[in-house]
Order: structure tokens, then sequence, then C-alpha cells
């Protein structure tokens, strides 16, 4: 990043993208023979996994590629890289491969980067490129730049071959590889699984492990096998972007929902979402929300219905709900698993508008503090920034009481759509964030 007048400029270099992002970007899409050297392949690249991502150069510049990658950097000794990264506009989430598996489902990304990210890879049995493969999706790719990756020295020599018998026990072969990157693929089905030595480490994953399991669930260093459907599919059976985001995905089954319930789940929410818009009309400015939040995303259909705005939406699935972020993932969205008694995993003032539908009835179940929520959502939300309440009417009486100490000025409230049971009806209230100072005045933003 330049520091240019009273901006920030990143132009979209940095330690391994010497020529600019962009240029790295074809650099892999003409390793892999892509079509007019543009990495999403027809569509059939659309969610990836940037770990390492530092001020995430790398998913800003795939966003033209009709790409969404999910970045994931720690707080670290680089500091606020996840910060810059969100305000720039550029989805990301503060996170670490550590011991406990990533808050996302299996089968979730086509495709997974680390330049340079410092990663050891090796270390305990593998058990980080192994949760690396857990989160790919059948025939997904590793595109890996480092010097290990050309071997120049002793030590990068001995990774180098390490990691090679590593991924070769994986199954993974080598797709493409020039100057320093490789890029490995990963099998469509079981078949090399089943075919290796008895004794090969490392071991496929127990039979009754859950991979789509992650709140709080430790790592292991097995390979997750796909289950008899996808074996049967030879993949992932999904439909290339943008017909993936409205074609019923297969993994529905999983959860039982049919193929109307989807169907009527996407047209209630493009109704509710052009309601909201009508009703923010008078206060949304050109070129003001960028970064979204739906805070109970259950299918992603909020986000669905807002393809066609300039805006991304970080998709949030209760922890203690049904697993809906795997559909999430496989319409082409992004998102997370959270418990909203808990601190959400991001920087102060990272969000334009939080959309919470029932976020504050489901705490209310759990003995959590409402109160505390209000102020988390207060923390993540920028100023001027946008809340939407969707719940019942008693919850909504409840936050309007704490307008006024949190500077958030009511907008609207409205009815939603109507219910056999007054009192469970569910209630809208719109609220924007006001611009404050530390001695508890207002003013107006310019």
């Amino acid at each position: 990043m330049v520091v240019n007048g009273d901006k920030i400029v990143f132009p979209g270099g940095g330690t391994h993208f010497h020529y600019g992002a962009d240029k790295y970007i074809a650099h892999l899409a003409n390793m892999l023979n892509f079509k007019n050297n543009i990495l999403n392949n027809e569509g059939n690249i659309r969610t990836v996994f940037d770990v390492g991502c530092g001020v995430v150069s790398f998913g800003g510049y795939l966003l033209s590629s009709d790409i969404i990658a999910m970045s994931l950097a720690p707080n670290d000794v680089h500091q606020n890289q996840i910060q810059f990264a969100l305000e720039r506009g550029i989805p990301a989430y503060l996170g670490v491969l550590g011991t406990k598996r990533l808050p996302y489902p299996s089968r979730s990304f086509e495709f997974a980067h680390c330049s340079r990210c410092r990663i050891d890879w090796l270390q305990r049995d593998g058990i980080l490129l192994l949760e690396l493969d857990r989160l790919l999706r059948p025939g997904g790719y590793f595109a890996y730049s480092s010097p290990e990756a050309y071997a120049q020295d002793e030590v990068d020599l001995r990774i180098w071959k390490e990691m090679s018998a590593l991924v070769e026990r994986m199954c993974w072969k080598i797709a493409a590889k020039r100057n320093q990157t490789v890029i490995w693929v990963k099998p469509l089905t079981n078949d090399c699984y089943m075919k290796r030595e008895p004794g090969t480490r490392p071991p496929l994953c127990r039979s009754d492990d859950d991979p789509d399991a992650v709140w709080g669930v430790p790592m292991e260093a097995c390979i997750t096998p796909y289950s008899e459907q996808t074996q049967r599919d030879g993949g992932s059976g999904l439909a290339p972007w943008p017909s993936r985001l409205i074609t019923p995905p297969p993994r529905l089954a999983d959860l039982g929902i049919s193929k109307d319930m989807f169907e009527k789940d996407m047209e209630i929410w493009r109704q509710r979402v052009e309601n909201y818009w009508s009703l923010f009309s008078a206060k949304i400015r050109p070129n003001t929300l960028r970064n979204l939040m739906d805070m109970n995303a259950n299918m992603g259909s909020f986000a669905a219905a807002l393809k066609d705005e300039p805006v991304w939406v970080m998709n949030v699935v209760p922890e203690d709900g049904p697993n809906t972020l795997k559909i999430i993932y496989d319409r082409g969205l992004i998102g997370t698993m959270h418990d909203w008694c808990e601190a959400f995993s991001t920087y102060p003032r990272t969000y334009d508008l939080l959309h919470a539908w029932t976020v504050f009835s489901d705490i209310e179940k759990k003995g959590c503090s409402a109160e505390d929520l209000l102020i988390e959502m207060d923390r993540i939300l920028r100023p001027n920034g946008f809340v939407i309440v969707r719940d019942r009417r008693p919850v909504i009486e409840f936050v309007k009481k704490y307008l006024t100490a949190l500077h958030w000025e009511s907008v609207a409230v409205v009815d939603a759509e109507s219910n056999s049971d007054l009192e469970d009806r569910e209630v809208i209230l719109l609220i924007q964030k006001q611009m404050w100072l530390i001695d508890g005045s207002t003013k107006e933003s310019a």
C-alpha cells in the first residue's frame, strides 16, 4: 500500500504480485488453460478461499471475474490487514488456522490460494493441509506460490519433497507448475482413496465424523471422503455461476428441504428486500452500502435478492440451528457460523448494514443478554450505517428503548406479513446509526 496525499492506495502488488494481482490471477488461469485467461472458468469457479491474505488484493481483483473470495488472516505481526480489507469493501474474516476447524462446511470452495502465507503445512502430520482438503470441493484447486515450489536451496528442497509426498498420499495431483507456483487438484471421487495401501497416512476420517460440524470442533489429521451422492455424481453437481444462485443444490436433501421450499424462500425474500429498499430509499445515498451482514441467513435468500446491487453479504448461520451454511456456499455465496452470545470476529466499524431477522428472539431463548448483542451490533456497524430488525413486536419495543443511548435513529416501523397470532407477528424496525463525538454530542455527516 502507498500513501498518496490523504488516501492510502493499494496498487495490487505486494511481496509476490510483482506485476499486480490482476496479472497474477490471469497467470493462474493461463496455467490451467482456462478460456481467455479468466479464473472463473466460465462460471465453474465461484467461491475461493485465500489464506494468509494480507490486504486482500487477490480477493479484491477476483471480484471483476464474478468470483467471491473468503479472505482469512489473523491479527498478527502485520496487525490490521483484515481491517484494511473491509475498509476497501472486500470480503474478509479475522481468523487463524490453528487447532479448531474453520467455521465453514466441507466442500465450500472451488479454489484455495496461499501466496507466501507463512503457514507450515507439514506440521502435526499435515493437519492444516487436511483442513484445506476438507474445505475444497471435488476437483477443487490449491494454488501454492512460495519459494518451496521451486526449491532453490536445501531447506526449500526438503520442504518441497515432504509436501509433495504428503499431497500424493492425499490423492492430489499436480494440475500445473510454473516458476514459483504449483497448482494441485483434488480428486473428483473416492476411487483413489480406496486404492491406497492399507495403513497409508493420513487415514480416512471415521465414518461417524460429520465434516460439516465446525463450531468448536478440533481439526483431525484425516482425509474427508465424499458422500455417496457425490461419489455417484462424480463431483458436486452444482450449476455454473450465476445459474448456481437460483438452482436448488443437491445438498438440500441433507436438510430435508424440497425444491418447492427453496424456491418459495427465494420469492419471499425477494419481496422482503424490495420492501426494505423502498422504505430506505430516502436515506440511502449512492455508493454508501458495500459490506452487509445477514445475522441469521437461513439459506442465503436475502443475499441472493441483492445479486444486482453493488454489495456483498456476510451470511451468518447460528451454530445451534440447521446447518444451512453449506447451502449458502453451494449457491455461490459466502458466510460463516457464529454464536450471537459471543463477539463476532471482526474489527469495529466494518459493516454498513446489519440484517437481524429473529436474532433477538433466538438469543432470548438461550438466556443471553440482548443488551450485549445491541452493543456488539453497534461495535461492528459503521457511523451512518443501517440496521434492519425483523422480529416479534415485544422485541421491537425492547430495541426502541435503547435507541437514544446508542445514538441510533428510527427510520421506520412497519408491520411485516400478517400472521394469525398478533403477538408473534413480525414487525420491521429500520434504524440508522448517527455520527457522534466522544463528548456525547452528535453531528451530521457531510
